[in-house]
């Protein structure tokens, strides 16, 4: 298109006016930026730690000098950007109510990532016996930075609030013990507590491919200096994460390809397949006793990266902090959600309510406000909990509830699941499983975490030959179970090694066609509530791995995560048996190796699985009714 001569000097006046807002909007930085940068003053510092490294250190303090503010502490090893003394971010604080009300925000790049020296640790282990300043864990940095903080910023009241989710919650968790007198309170959200025991990088010991080589992939890489960014996550040929890790092979073919010499801590997983020191040392839930400053522990029922630290960290607090103040909350949140946006659906799930606006409003900054402000209007509870399936918030003296009763469900006849015991003395169930043609995890195409398979539609699975079905009737009263779910499977295998998944779902009823109206998409859902694995060589100690005696009777005893969760009058209840979970959890040879993560191609063998039901070897799940 050719334009007229006389269009010339508007169209020059458009272009630097264009060019005007956009250097403009560089300047303010992203939105919400300049809102920032009205109401705080930021300055950059070099926190020096008593082994005399310095990390990088954002302090941002209100412009109004007319009161005294308190310290939110994150430290994390995603990056405290914009780096920049004049670049401001969009917002601060754990969400926007902190940062209207005025408080003193402190970010720091944690040892070894992005602008701070030193040496970065996963899971750095607490150092127990401390003999000196050489003698660092995240205890004493968090220590030391508050220290320096609470001496040189201008302006603050003596009191620091610790926050993060996910890996800076873990930040958080480690920097409990042995705490300065002025940390007064903690915030750790979606706590990463033992990365071998639950959370992100194993399930019980077994290894969560897709995430942990997605993740690693790009945040292991190694750095040259101090750096204000890393590589962006690499691109692979196809978002199809079952058939790439399928065609992948064996784990060991992932070390030898993309990963090869380039990423540290993947291959330290490699090399450290059982719960030995290396794990062990790496579980911050040991050493929290006598804490001294109030938590809020903050979870979510639907969490696919953290779901077990939140719970183990609660537990460790209950037993070996019992005088401290704490609250603990469960939600119906994905990883972190409950930080940001209403929360009032998850996926076709409705829950009636503004969830996370509710435990915004109502817990998380209420809890700030009083410990860091003497702004008590009202006690929290010690426990809440969302109770899904009845979609309703209770609360609770302590967590699991005490009435919850322990109530055995045995695997019966016919796939029924019963209250009454076996009588038949001899009965079974078998299914082959292959590592060839392992069960999806996800009905969807995903390549890490799929983010709602914890809520996912089971009937993908329940239609498979190599998975196991049992369920109730159809319940003629709700049935509400709070806790932990017990899992006893008296098992055999042609093979000399297995994993065994057991998942509990909630079979929502048939809706005939003229009364579905806009809920057809429940009509018959089989919606999961809880499922994990267990592999079978970890069966009387995970520190020592011992193999299946081929065709041998044996058994298989762990817990499923915790859940309140009301299946309803007119549901049933379904428990899925299974020996592949793929690619959430590795494959399994079905020979017993030394190593899974080094095995090879040769040693994954096709085995039938045996599922005892009889009254010698009742296969059953211990269920924590709720009266």
């Amino acid at each position: 298109m050719r334009f007229p001569p006389t269009w010339a000097p508007a169209l020059r006046a458009l272009l630097l006016a264009f060019l005007s807002l956009a250097a403009s909007l560089h300047a303010q930085g992203p939105p919400g930026a300049a809102e920032v940068r009205e109401r705080y003053v930021k300055r950059e510092v070099s926190i020096r730690m008593r082994d005399g490294t310095p990390l990088f250190t954002a302090i941002y303090t209100p412009r109004d000098t007319t009161r005294r503010y308190p310290i939110m502490l994150m430290r994390t090893p995603y990056g405290v950007a914009p780096y920049g003394a004049d670049a401001y971010p969009a917002a601060l604080g754990p969400w926007k109510a902190f940062q209207d009300d005025g408080y003193i925000f402190v970010n720091q790049d944690v040892r070894g990532r992005y602008m701070s020296e030193g040496y970065y640790q996963f899971m750095t282990p607490y150092i127990v016996d401390k003999h000196g300043a050489k003698d660092v864990d995240e205890s004493t940095d968090t220590y030391d930075t508050i220290d320096w903080v609470v001496k040189n910023v201008v302006g603050n009241n003596g009191r620091v609030g610790t926050w993060g989710n996910s890996a800076p919650g873990f930040f958080v968790a480690a920097g409990l013990p042995d705490a300065h007198p002025a940390h007064k309170a903690a915030y750790p959200s979606a706590p990463m507590i033992d990365w071998y025991l639950g959370d992100d990088r194993h399930h019980n010991g077994a290894l969560t491919l897709a995430q942990t080589f997605n993740f690693l992939s790009s945040f292991d890489q190694p750095r040259t200096g101090l750096v204000n960014s890393y590589p962006a996550r690499p691109t692979f040929a196809t978002s199809d994460g079952y058939n790439f890790f399928l065609r992948a092979g064996p784990t060991k073919n992932l070390s030898q390809g993309q990963l090869s010499g380039k990423v540290a801590f993947w291959d330290s997983i490699m090399a450290h397949p059982n719960y030995d020191a290396y794990w062990q040392k790496r579980g911050i839930w040991k050493h929290v006793k006598n804490i001294k400053p109030a938590v809020l522990t903050v979870g979510g029922w639907y969490d696919s990266e953290d779901p077990y630290g939140p719970l183990r960290l609660n537990q460790s607090l209950e037993e070996m902090s019992a005088s401290t103040k704490r609250t603990f909350v469960m939600g119906p949140w994905t990883h972190g959600a409950w930080n940001r946006g209403e929360n009032d659906t998850l996926g076709v799930l409705k829950f009636g309510s503004r969830t996370g606006t509710f435990f915004r409003d109502s817990i998380g900054f209420p809890f700030f406000s009083c410990e860091l402000k003497d702004r008590c209007s009202k006690a929290l509870p010690k426990v809440a909990a969302f109770q899904t399936g009845a979609n309703q918030w209770r609360t609770f003296d302590a967590w699991p509830p005490k009435a919850a009763v322990k109530t055995p469900i045995y695997l019966r006849e016919n796939g029924s699941l019963a209250y009454a015991k076996p009588t038949t003395p001899s009965a079974q169930d078998t299914y082959v499983s292959d590592p060839a043609r392992p069960v999806p995890y996800t009905s969807q195409v995903s390549f890490g975490y799929y983010q709602l398979y914890p809520i996912e539609d089971q009937r993908f699975a329940s239609r498979r030959p190599d998975v196991l079905v049992y369920q109730t009737p159809v319940l003629d009263q709700d049935l509400t179970l709070a806790g932990p779910i017990g899992v006893n499977l008296q098992i055999a295998s042609t093979g000399s090694d297995a994993d065994f998944i057991v998942k509990v779902i909630d079979v929502w009823p048939d809706m005939p066609m003229a009364g579905r109206g806009g809920s057809g998409g429940m009509d018959g859902f089989e919606q999961l509530v809880k499922g994990d694995v267990y592999r079978a060589r970890w069966r009387r100690s995970l520190e020592k791995p011992i193999p299946l005696s081929p065709g041998k009777p044996d058994s298989v005893t762990y817990e499923l995560h915790d859940v309140l969760h009301t299946f309803k009058k007119g549901h049933r209840l379904m428990v899925h048996v299974q020996s592949t979970w793929f690619p959430l959890i590795d494959r399994n040879p079905q020979t017993f190796v030394p190593n899974i993560n080094t095995a090879d191609t040769s040693a994954f063998r096709a085995a039938t699985m045996t599922v005892f039901r009889s009254s010698t070897k009742p296969s059953h799940l211990v269920l924590p009714v709720l009266p």
